[in-house]
């Protein structure tokens, strides 16, 4: 049987931007914070709250502040922004397919990384929208921001391809009917 695909929908990180934290984790803890790799430290910082909107950028720089306290909130800030590395091969990708496909993004992202990737990368100009999970108001895998994508984007869920690097936000796209590609290259 062919499938065919109408629209493709991409995440952002370890998709279209390399995350290298290294730097981040060791000036947290040059300014007084605890060793933590970055699951933990994200964990401690409540990033999901940024992530979903609960929690503005200043208040996740004050997080930060209050687990690495000797670190001015400017100097975090802009070792918070400087994690990613971006894969141009695939964001040419996703201009490549755009004339003839919808092209979505809908990532995990609170509103400093946004603005940040846009202002660097202009990732809000590859395709045709995007929706960030702090705009959302919820993340993946919770299934009620692939329902938002596909009343924002009018995505029929049979021809639409979601591409994310975590297996378990390709297994809710499709347990909602979508397509389903984990991104494994991501040097």
């Amino acid at each position: 049987m062919t499938v065919l695909i109408r629209d493709i929908v991409f995440d952002i990180g370890w998709v279209f931007v390399g995350i290298h934290p290294e730097p981040l984790l060791d000036y947290l803890v040059s300014h007084g914070a605890p060793r933590m790799d970055l699951n933990a430290t994200l964990e401690h910082v409540g990033l999901a709250d940024h992530e979903t909107g609960r929690l503005d950028g200043a208040g996740l720089i004050e997080r930060f502040r209050a687990l690495a306290p000797r670190a001015p909130a400017a100097q975090l800030r802009r070792q918070w922004l400087d994690i990613f590395t971006p894969r141009e091969d695939m964001m040419q990708l996703a201009r490549q397919v755009a004339p003839r496909h919808g092209v979505y993004l809908l990532s995990n992202i609170g509103e400093l990384h946004w603005n940040h990737l846009v202002s660097q990368y202009r990732v809000d100009r590859i395709g045709h929208g995007a929706l960030p999970s702090f705009q959302a108001g919820v993340m993946k895998p919770d299934t009620a921001i692939y329902a938002q994508a596909e009343g924002k984007f009018a995505l029929a869920p049979a021809t639409t391809v979601f591409i994310d690097d975590r297996p378990e936000n390709i297994e809710a796209a499709r347990a909602r009917g979508w397509h389903g590609i984990v991104h494994r290259n991501f040097n």
